[in-house]
């Protein structure tokens, strides 16, 4: 990957509805040599693919929890992973370094949507407890940075 393929990730980053012409005016290539590069980092999966980014609380998911969980023994990631999969107020999980085996991120219509999600979470066998905090107001998100020179 060159200074070139970090300035088309830039501006697909900033705005992924860019034609292959408007990229390639920016960073000084045809539309054909840009899909060609674009095509390049998508086959090598530097680009995982493109997608539209909806605000949840238009969907009705406004109300959303990082919730600690704390698993019974020695649980592998892949197997908290099949559990986390079939909830689907389940929008991120990740494992972490601490006490916790996971920090799951929740979105729910509502508080009661959230306390049930919770309440199916905490059923889960494999799980002993768990810790949420809610979330009461976005502070700053950010999608990755394209540019990285």
């Amino acid at each position: 990957m060159d200074a070139i393929d970090q300035r088309i990730i830039s501006q697909l980053v900033s705005d992924a509805r860019s034609s292959y012409s408007e990229i390639g005016k920016v960073v000084g290539l045809s539309a054909p040599a840009v899909k060609r590069r674009v095509d390049r980092l998508l086959d090598s999966g530097v680009l995982r693919g493109f997608t539209a980014v909806v605000d949840p609380e238009a969907l009705g998911w406004g109300t959303e929890a990082f919730v600690e969980v704390h698993c019974i023994g020695n649980v592998s990631p892949d197997r908290i992973r099949a559990r986390l999969i079939p909830l689907p107020e389940v929008v991120a999980a990740y494992t972490v370094s601490g006490a916790a085996d996971a920090i799951v991120h929740l979105r729910a219509a509502n508080i009661h949507h959230l306390e049930d999600a919770l309440e199916r979470l905490r059923a889960v066998d494999m799980i002993d407890r768990t810790v949420s905090t809610v979330v009461l107001s976005t502070l700053l998100e950010r999608p990755p940075a394209g540019d990285v020179s």
